[in-house]
Order: C-alpha cells, then structure tokens, then sequence
C-alpha cells in the first residue's frame, strides 16, 4: 500500500472517532465515510511541500564529479545523496562494486553542482562519516589519467 493511503486511512479513523464523540446519535460508518472525505480534500487542497520532488530533478548546470574514498561498505547511495545534498544539488551517487562479489568497494562518486562540489571538498574531506574518514577529491576523468602516464612515460 502506499504511505498516502495509509495516512489518510488512519487520520479517517481518527477523525471518525472524534466526530462519533462529538455526535452520539451519528452513524459511526456515517462518521468515518464522513472522516475520509474530510481527510482527502485536505490531502488534494494543502500542496506538498516535500523536499523529495525537488531532489528528483536533476540539476542543470555546471557540475563536477568528486571521488569519495574510504567510504563503509554498508553505505547505500541514498545516505551518501542525502550527505552531500546538504552542500548542493546531486545528480547521482555511484558507489563501485566488485564484479564477482558484488560487494561494494569502499569508494564511489558523486556528480553535483560545481558550488556544492566545492564546498563538499572542503566539509567533508577527512570527516567522519559511519565511524569512517571520507576522502573527498575532484574526480580524474579518463583521459586526463591517460595523459598523466605518457606524460610520465616519455
């Protein structure tokens, strides 16, 4: 079931028992069909003003992609996107995963805002995250690391 149904369901019964304390004579089925159609119109008429639908949209700018280190190996993406979403917006979390295991490995990235990308580096290099010291660098692309070793091999 979803989480709506749920809550308007309880918050019916609820109402129903308060209107039923409120009018003895009435119906209790009166009272709770009177309590979901209460509960409903306030759930269509307040609008959300969930945080969820504004992390769901992807960023749309300058962004930057940092590598996080040491990160535990229980860590699923969502805590490592609700960490990072504290210093900007997150487009996406990819946590590496061994291919045979497919045990997580202790590092992943992070795709953000450039601005929340850097203050990301700054807060959260060396902090403590789930007894654990992240390490917080701007990712090397590729072919940036491609060129590094023939610049070294020459």
């Amino acid at each position: 079931m979803q989480k709506s149904f749920l809550i308007v369901l309880i918050v019916a019964i609820v109402g129903a028992f308060v209107l039923f304390q409120f009018a003895p004579t009435l119906p209790a089925y009166i009272a709770f069909v009177a309590g979901v159609i209460v509960t409903s119109l306030i759930f269509k008429l307040v609008p959300e003003t969930s945080s969820s639908h504004a992390t769901e949209e992807q960023y749309v700018g300058p962004t930057m992609t940092l590598y996080v280190g040491n990160l535990p190996y229980r860590v699923h993406e969502g805590e490592v996107k609700v960490l990072f979403g504290e210093f900007g917006p997150v487009n996406s979390v990819r946590l590496v995963r061994d291919r045979k295991t497919g045990r997580r490995k202790g590092f992943g990235f992070v795709e953000m805002s450039e601005s929340g990308a850097q203050k990301a580096m700054v807060k959260l290099n060396d902090y403590s995250f789930q007894e654990r010291t992240l390490k917080v660098r701007e990712a090397k692309t590729q072919d940036s690391e491609a060129a590094d070793r023939t610049c070294t091999d020459e």
